[in-house]
């Protein structure tokens, strides 16, 4: 494999984020992004990076995963109620494997409407996440994540939602954003991704502010999203002098920001179908450390 991609850094830890959170993962962070969202705490990964040969990248995911071998995890089960159409009552994807086997031993399962496809696969641990940056933006990500799937690997992406999700591999668990208002990049969301989307990929919304909060929940009622794939709210962390690179966007003039606290209490007080989250690599760190 003579390929290569500019990478600016390989390294293991926790998962912080997403329906994976807290789970071992290896993070393969590409370098060179195409938008300068107002909160971006990986700036450094703009211009920061080496040309590495796919199959040297490959080694080194294989031996930071080493320690791993024979961890396998089962993956918690489904995010949603579903309808079993031939029984006529609620069947919750929280169900035990035992009752998710028994109902494709009987061969409902087709029956199963909203049933989360893999919702009780066996993951291989530590996770593999491409990261960025912008993974997309270079074109051997696509035979990288293939590759790593063919090796075993739970893979995840995660993606500004701007390019063309189609081309990635079906087996890799897709995390795209929905940029909102604060980000000042909300008119580069690519919406054909929407029709591209599985029920093992999932939908995440930065929010900063009250306006971003109210463009998250209008493009969840209007699309429909939560009958497609899990919705996560992830409250946008203050970034630290470092951080703020000077060509990030500034946030557009008359948002009002909106705490962490604020953003839980109103996901409750609309009944949002979806998951809150923070960065929990943040927590646990300081939020401006690499490499975690």
């Amino acid at each position: 494999m003579s390929d290569t991609l500019v990478v600016n850094e390989i390294y293991l830890s926790l998962q912080g984020e997403s329906t994976f959170a807290g789970l071992p993962c290896i993070f393969v962070r590409l370098a060179a992004c195409d938008l300068r969202c107002s909160y971006c705490d990986t700036a450094y990964a703009f211009t920061e990076g080496e040309k590495m040969p796919l199959e040297n990248i490959l080694s080194e995911v294989r031996r930071l995963a080493r320690p791993f071998k024979n961890c396998p995890f089962s993956l918690t089960p489904g995010f949603s109620r579903v309808e079993n159409s031939r029984q006529g009552k609620a069947v919750s994807t929280a169900s035990t494997a035992k009752q998710t086997a028994e109902a494709v031993r009987r061969d409902e399962s087709p029956l199963i409407a909203g049933l989360k496809p893999g919702a009780n696969e066996i993951a291989r641990l530590p996770l593999i996440e491409l990261t960025g940056g912008e993974p997309l933006l270079q074109k051997n990500a696509l035979p990288l994540m293939k590759s790593l799937c063919d090796d075993g690997f739970t893979v995840l992406l995660e993606t500004s939602g701007t390019h063309d999700i189609s081309p990635v591999d079906p087996r890799v668990h897709r995390i795209m954003d929905l940029k909102c208002p604060s980000s000042g990049e909300v008119e580069r969301n690519r919406w054909e991704n929407l029709k591209h989307l599985k029920v093992t990929d999932e939908i995440k919304f930065v929010i900063g502010t009250v306006e971003d909060y109210e463009w998250a929940r209008q493009k969840i009622a209007r699309h429909k999203l939560d009958a497609i794939c899990p919705l996560l709210f992830s409250w946008v962390h203050p970034l630290s002098p470092a951080q703020r690179d000077k060509s990030l966007k500034k946030v557009p003039a008359g948002q009002t920001p909106i705490s962490r606290q604020q953003l839980a209490e109103k996901i409750i007080a609309d009944a949002l179908p979806v998951r809150f989250q923070v960065q929990m690599h943040k927590v646990i760190w300081p939020p401006d450390q690499r490499g975690v």
